[in-house]
């Protein structure tokens, strides 16, 4: 069954008397997520933005997996926030950056009233989408298309729909629910996202299907026509 978890703490474990916060969902979806993205990151260096990291807890790990790359976590929850900061300050790490605000509503990407100037060679987004209004997948992609590298990638993990079908019957529940929590909610589209992508000059470059029904989608800059 895919995750549908709005605020860390809530639900779940209580936060530890330093305010980290667990997600179960972290343990399932770590290995398989990092498959993926570390693949891409493997000798690489620069900046990864992490959208909506929750617990901070796929940050810390990340982070200590990939010592040459600078890890970016955000989050709008302060609850997330004060976890992100309290899983940073555990980990020790380096390379990984203090909690960033950034809300996906705004178009501009605004942090604390000042907006982002860094370049990433990679953004992740993990479980947002589908508990978000449509204009966070497309201020998403719009926000990837100013702050990638030339050669960057965003990955996608969560459920996605194919060509107007849900993948498994727990999907459709799951949306259904969605749904009725929230109107503005629901599993995305691939289709969809993919439009939405190449509105702003991404292209969908892969899907990587992951256990229990979900997927990481990846994007990249639509190449430039060559030269006549």
């Amino acid at each position: 069954m895919p995750e549908h978890v709005v605020e860390y703490g809530q639900v779940g474990p209580p936060p530890e008397p330093d305010g980290r916060l667990d997600a179960p969902s972290f343990n399932r979806n770590r290995s398989a997520i990092w498959s993926v993205l570390g693949s891409f990151l493997q000798h690489r260096t620069g900046n990864v933005l992490e959208v909506g990291s929750g617990t901070g807890q796929h940050a810390a790990a990340f982070a200590a997996q990939a010592p040459n790359i600078t890890w970016w976590p955000s989050d709008l929850n302060a609850k997330h926030l004060a976890s992100i900061a309290a899983w940073r300050a555990h980990s020790k790490l380096a390379n990984l950056r203090e909690p960033l605000r950034i809300d996906l509503l705004d178009p501009s990407w605004a942090i604390d009233g000042s907006g982002l100037e860094v370049s990433f060679v990679a953004i992740l987004c993990i479980n947002v989408l589908h508990i978000s209004p449509w204009q966070v997948s497309q201020h998403l992609f719009a926000g990837a298309a100013r702050h990638l590298t030339t050669d960057g990638r965003l990955f996608i993990y969560g459920p996605f729909m194919k060509d107007a079908a849900h993948t498994a019957p727990s999907n459709a529940a799951f949306d259904a629910g969605l749904r009725r929590d929230n109107p503005q909610w629901g599993v995305r589209d691939i289709a969809d996202l993919r439009a939405a992508a190449e509105a702003i000059g991404l292209r969908l470059a892969e899907i990587v299907a992951m256990p229990a029904n979900n997927f990481v989608l990846v994007f990249e800059r639509t190449p430039a026509p060559p030269d006549h």
